[in-house]
């Protein structure tokens, strides 16, 4: 229930933030987010109809048939960030009336960021806000479409959009603020905490994991491996660490074992004792 309750918050916090963001940077100087939100704004920013509005209205049709097709968790967490999102967005809107930044290069940036960050939030919890993560969504489940490739062909046409009612400069920026928001949610999604995961091959892996014991004070974990040519049974070394012990680790491997084999990997997010408790 507390885990519930945290979910909604947060889904609850990162529309806000993601609405802050729209409002403050984008709308001032008539640059668009992407999906459902985007139209919303190209009929706000032509018949001064509210955004908020717009995107309820827009996202009942997709709701209907997420309610009939897809998992009813996703539709109920989906259904409140979309209403919390959409009213984010319209009590707000006041915001847009100050122009914070007169730069438009800095406004897509920072309204990327922003609301980037908004949007990652929701999508870390598992949450979302309808438009086209819903028909995303449907298509996946359907018919193996990549929900990515939803999104962006349906981001391309609002650019299409874009570049017609206000000028190609617009789109620009706007497609400036449309990947800055998008690299923004995933680093959110995946988070900021990365690590390094290390492989290492050896005729004296005892040796080496005594040493990261020891001198590094990481856990080590033997993985069974097989020389595909030899078939001798090998253990394999694998370790997860931060990104200023890697050098530490590299020197015992060298000192230990010149012949030895080492693959270091990014890890985007690392849970467990050790790191996160």
């Amino acid at each position: 229930m507390q885990n519930q309750l945290f979910r909604y918050f947060i889904v609850g916090l990162g529309s806000l933030i993601a609405g802050l963001g729209i409002n403050a940077f984008w709308v001032p100087h008539h640059l668009l987010s992407g999906g459902v939100s985007g139209i919303a704004m190209i009929l706000f920013f032509i018949f001064q109809w509210p955004i908020g509005i717009m995107i309820i209205l827009f996202n009942l049709p997709l709701f209907a048939l997420a309610y009939r097709l897809l998992d009813k968790d996703y539709f109920i967490i989906s259904l409140y960030g979309m209403f919390t999102f959409a009213a984010a967005i319209d009590f707000t809107s006041f915001i847009s009336d100050w122009n914070i930044i007169d730069d438009t290069m800095l406004a897509a940036i920072y309204g990327g960021v922003i609301a980037g960050i908004g949007s990652g939030m929701v999508f870390r919890v598992n949450g979302g806000s309808g438009g086209t993560d819903i028909v995303g969504a449907i298509l996946k489940k359907y018919y193996a479409i990549n929900i990515s490739t939803v999104g962006f062909a349906i981001n391309c046409g609002v650019m299409v959009v874009a570049a017609i009612l206000f000028g190609v400069k617009p789109a620009m920026y706007t497609l400036l603020s449309m990947f800055v928001a998008a690299n923004l949610t995933d680093k959110v999604v995946e988070g900021f905490n990365h690590k390094k995961t290390i492989i290492i091959i050896s005729e004296v892996s005892d040796e080496i994991a005594n040493a990261i014991l020891d001198e590094v004070g990481r856990g080590v974990t033997f993985l069974n491996g097989e020389g595909a040519f030899t078939h001798q049974e090998k253990k394999v070394i694998f370790v997860v660490v931060k990104l200023t012990q890697i050098a530490k680790i590299k020197f015992i491997v060298e000192r230990t074992d010149r012949h030895a084999f080492m693959i270091v990997q990014d890890a985007a997010e690392v849970l467990g004792r050790g790191f996160t408790l």
